[in-house]
């Protein structure tokens, strides 16, 4: 039963993710969550733009919550993951903070609720763009055939690729030693 499940719930992600980008964040992040906002027969873009106060990870049913202060007041929404409003979801900035759960934020104001930047460098998305996972299935396909052409192409043109190597080595070994010649000379 419960493989059913999974395999049920990896299916609707991948579907849900078909052509949308999740990068990958955590709580203390400041993230830009731009949604769709349907009115009538008209839709627009809407950007909620705030401190991922709490994450869940909860395979299909995963959410995020977003705290942010409007006029004065704070704001909190909560956003599933893989919900069909959401447009897309930017990183403005990465925090650095030493719990999953930020709900003390609630009670802080002005500069005691700041978070300090992070330095976590470039981090893979979670879930990117099924398109380019077969793009990049595609190329190493086309790199493997590739390899098997050069292995043949190789076998013929063993002897000038030895040369330029033999020439290269004694290149890099004759600068080796005038380099030495000058430390003996400055030394004495």
């Amino acid at each position: 039963m419960n493989n059913l499940t999974e395999t049920f719930e990896k299916e609707q992600i991948e579907k849900l993710t078909l052509k949308k980008r999740i990068p990958a964040f955590r709580s203390g992040d400041t993230i830009k969550v731009t949604l769709k906002i349907v009115e009538g027969d008209r839709t627009r873009l809407q950007v909620f733009e705030g401190v991922c106060i709490a994450r869940k990870n909860n395979g299909l049913n995963s959410n995020f919550t977003i705290r942010k202060i409007s006029h004065g007041e704070g704001v909190e929404k909560v956003f599933p993951l893989f919900s069909p409003l959401i447009d897309k979801i930017d990183i403005v900035r990465k925090g650095a903070v030493r719990r999953a759960k930020l709900y003390y934020l609630r009670d802080r104001k002005g500069k005691s609720a700041r978070i300090v930047d992070s330095t976590r460098g470039e981090e893979a998305d979670q879930y990117s763009f099924i398109e380019d996972q077969e793009k990049i299935s595609e190329e190493k396909q086309k790199e493997a055939e590739n390899t098997v052409n050069e292995k043949s192409s190789d076998e013929l043109v063993k002897e000038p690729v030895t040369e330029e190597n033999k020439r290269i080595k004694e290149k890099s070994e004759s600068t080796a030693s005038e380099a030495d010649k000058t430390k003996d000379e400055l030394q004495s």
